[in-house]
């Protein structure tokens, strides 16, 4: 996924169809200096972690 498109998601109040690694998951915040972002999982909101945009797919 490219750093604008997370961006979007991220900073929009609909909900997109996005997973890491088949996980829906939900964007919190995008870091454009180190392409990555921090992530959990839609039924593990307190399992965050920091991911490379790279593997996000929106859907």
């Amino acid at each position: 996924m490219n750093t604008q498109r997370a961006q979007a998601i991220a900073a929009s109040p609909v909900m997109a169809n996005v997973t890491y690694n088949g996980v829906p998951i939900y964007i919190q915040k995008v870091d454009a200096n180190n392409e990555t972002a921090r992530i959990f999982p839609l039924d593990e909101p307190k399992n965050e972690q920091e991911v490379s945009l790279s593997l996000l797919t929106e859907h």
